[in-house]
């Protein structure tokens, strides 16, 4: 069994071996491969593992021998999965993999705009604790979490686990999805009330033609001066120049974005000098555990499509 393996830099900084895939057969692994090149790379492999490669119906025509498509993500857009179906090609991605980190991550923009840590740290580093007259010296505003409303749009593993942690924080926690969730013990809500109501509004759900630019003109103008957006599923859920306009005119707080519409980030993307925008370069799913977990995953797709019973199979 041949194996490719065509954007490995994008799972790993050196931390992980590629080793681990030696089990399954005679591994190639690339660095980073540009959509042009995939089928030169893919050769004949019988099995090939990417991320954000295009796998076109031109690339599966040019590679003969091609089995199986196994996904380091969640996302498979990048895949022709009708091309890939007709031709008897398996393809199988890592769900659930990243839930905890972008759990975490989420809260993680929450406390920094609420806590101001790394304002407060600079500000005592800079001799203004030194020279207080006072014990305690808070120049800048802090907030509880207790009682503020924090909009979840999108109830997946994710939603659910960001709902927890609010719930745990004495948080409201309101929830927009596009079906009815069962045993759902919060309030769920239309979108524009869930933007109408947010203190703190955050969004898991995949890109689809009904989230695309969901973060909108429209959407925002219902928020309050006073909320924040939270951005950590995909860059084209906002739009992001309807976005950097409500924050250097003052219609929202703040917003925190981990994705872009272009990634990496291009040189015109309207967020990046708006005012009270936080981006963070697409690593929420980071967390060293994390990638380790969604290498297992990969793995045992593998594992399992080789002995007759594909697991997490997308088409």
């Amino acid at each position: 069994m041949k194996i490719s393996i065509l954007d490995w830099t994008t799972v790993t900084s050196g931390d992980i071996s590629q080793d681990i895939f030696e089990e399954f057969g005679d591994v190639r692994c690339f660095e980073l491969c540009s959509n042009e090149l995939a089928a030169e790379q893919i050769g004949d492999a019988d099995i090939v593992l990417c991320n954000k490669v295009l796998i076109t119906e031109d690339v599966m025509n040019q590679c003969k021998n091609l089995k199986y498509i196994g996904l380091f993500a969640t996302g498979y857009n990048n895949i022709d999965l009708a091309a890939a179906s007709k031709r008897g090609i398996t393809v199988c991605n890592a769900g659930s993999y990243s839930t905890y980190a972008v759990a975490q991550q989420t809260f993680a923009y929450i406390l920094d705009y609420c806590n101001r840590i790394s304002e407060y740290d600079s500000f005592v580093k800079n001799d203004g604790w030194l020279n207080s007259r006072t014990f305690s010296k808070f120049p800048f505003r802090t907030q509880e979490l207790f009682g503020k409303t924090l909009s979840v749009i999108g109830y997946g593993a994710i939603g659910r686990a960001v709902a927890k942690i609010a719930d745990a924080f004495g948080m409201n926690v309101i929830i927009n999805t596009r079906t009815m969730p069962e045993d759902c013990p919060y309030e769920v809500v239309s979108v524009e009330e869930a933007f109408e109501r947010a203190d703190f509004l955050t969004v898991h759900c995949p890109l689809t033609d009904m989230t695309a630019e969901l973060i909108n003109e429209k959407n925002l103008s219902l928020m309050k001066k006073t909320a924040v957006v939270i951005n950590t599923a995909r860059g084209g859920i906002t739009d992001e120049a309807a976005l950097a306009d409500a924050l250097n005119n003052g219609r929202i707080a703040a917003a925190y974005t981990d994705v872009l519409v272009t990634e990496p980030m291009s040189v015109d993307t309207p967020l990046k000098n708006a005012k009270n925008c936080i981006i963070t370069p697409h690593t929420a799913w980071a967390p060293l555990e994390t990638r380790l977990r969604l290498i297992d995953i990969v793995c045992s797709n593998i594992r399992a499509y080789l002995e007759g019973r594909p697991q997490n199979k997308v088409n």
